[in-house]
């Protein structure tokens, strides 16, 4: 027996071949390794530790790719919005270092991957770029490039000339380009990692979200309406949606992030006369902007798009006429873009702009803290937390761990996040001090 899910009307709902959901829990299990979470890091994680040869079952509240994983504007993009690289050395050292490299690789990672698996996600390779949104922030993309590329990073940086040919539009000022990046249709791939998991054995059980969990003897019992898993290890990969189901399911997690809504539009298939006017090349672009300005293309020519509003009340409405601004402002010929989807989903934003990873009890590991990069570094995590669960040191590990540190007043907190965007926009008018 399986519960009818209500999707989010997205254009990945409405494009991406259905699945047959797996049955919810039922009765008593045993497992190896239980993975709570069916997003990218939770189905990376789950697929890696069964190509180890773990017996892995994976519990989903929802539907595979219910949440943030199904919901994004699907850019692979390998860096973090605001971390640096030398950041996560300074502070972690050698763990840093594997850390900038893994993020830094995440996304030829990722491509890779898919081509591996056979994973029909609409996956194209065609570069990520990061144009600068004005004459200062040249400077940064500069130091950003120089940064990366310390790591491993093939970034390049691109004049203002090479930017407008890139573009289609002079409205930017240059900026970073790394060629490794891209976008895929992300409902499509968790679908697709979903299917392999299947392949190497992983047992799925979707409508099934976890109630609680204790340490019982040498291991841990996890607990659903239905039934109850016992298994050596535990893996919780919820993210910014560990508080969505189950308010109260690990407090450690949610309370360290504040989640901000981010809204995402689909228009019309463009005709190919105006689309070889607009990034021509089909990268995927997202700006220096706090209050970023995104774009790319789905397989059908759409454009992908979205952005941010303050406040809740017909904020559909407002993104829309926002959105539509700050593009033709950009892209002129786009004067009278019709979008034909609206949706929105969560984003877990960590106070310091890392991720974070620990160890909660024995054999018990979790994450959190995309902060609007999530999908290149889920799946990169995947491999890595798989690692972890399977005995390699930490030494080894691209996996600089810490104690859960939740944000004082928390409460408060996620009540005033949303404002946080009319500081980006301040903040965007201004030039940084690099120096």
């Amino acid at each position: 027996m399986t519960t009818t899910i209500e999707w989010p009307k997205s254009i990945w709902a409405d494009v991406t071949p259905a699945r047959t959901p797996a049955p919810p829990l039922e009765g008593e299990k045993q497992a190896e390794v239980i993975v709570i979470g069916g997003g990218f890091s939770g189905l990376s994680t789950a697929l890696h530790l069964a190509k180890r040869g773990r017996q892995v079952l994976l519990l989903e509240a929802m539907a595979v790719g219910w949440g943030a994983s199904g919901r994004n504007n699907g850019q692979v993009i390998p860096t973090m919005s605001a971390a640096e690289p030398d950041q996560f050395v300074e502070r972690f050292g050698e763990t840093g270092e594997r850390m900038a490299r893994l993020i830094g690789q995440s996304a030829e990672y990722l491509f890779r991957l898919v081509e591996a698996e056979g994973i029909d996600c609409e996956a194209e390779q065609t570069g990520w770029f990061q144009p600068a949104h004005s004459p200062g922030r040249i400077k940064l993309s500069e130091k950003r490039v120089e940064a990366w590329r310390r790591y491993g990073s093939p970034a390049e940086l691109l004049d203002r000339e090479a930017a407008r040919k890139l573009l289609g539009s002079d409205f930017w000022y240059g900026g970073m380009l790394n060629p490794t990046g891209g976008h895929i249709n992300p409902l499509a791939l968790a679908r697709g990692l979903a299917a392999a998991c299947e392949r190497y054995g992983v047992t799925l059980h979707e409508t099934s979200p976890v109630t609680g969990y204790a340490r019982e003897g040498d291991g841990w019992r996890v607990r659903t309406p239905k039934g109850s898993v016992r298994a050596r290890a535990v893996v919780l990969a919820t993210n910014a949606y560990t508080d969505a189901i189950n308010e109260r399911l690990e407090t450690r997690i949610s309370r360290q992030i504040v989640t901000i809504l981010s809204w995402q539009m689909a228009s019309e298939p463009l005709g190919d006369n105006i689309r070889a006017t607009v990034v021509p090349g089909r990268q995927a672009v997202s700006d220096t902007r706090a209050d970023l300005r995104f774009f790319r293309y789905d397989a059908r020519n759409r454009f992908i798009t979205g952005g941010s509003v303050l406040g809740s009340r017909n904020a559909e409405a407002r993104v829309v006429a926002r959105t539509t601004e700050n593009i033709t402002q950009a892209f002129p010929q786009l004067k009278g873009i019709r979008f034909t989807h609206v949706w929105s989903g969560r984003i877990g934003i960590t106070q310091d702009r890392f991720p974070h990873f620990h160890r909660l009890g024995p054999d018990f590991w979790s994450w959190t803290g995309c902060n609007g990069r999530g999908v290149a570094l889920s799946v990169a995590l995947g491999r890595e937390l798989a690692a972890a669960v399977d005995g390699v040191s930490p030494k080894e590990l691209a996996l600089p761990l810490t104690e859960p540190e939740p944000i004082p007043f928390h409460p408060i907190a996620k009540r005033i996040a949303p404002l946080i965007l009319a500081w980006y926009k301040r903040r965007d008018f201004a030039e940084l001090k690099l120096d």
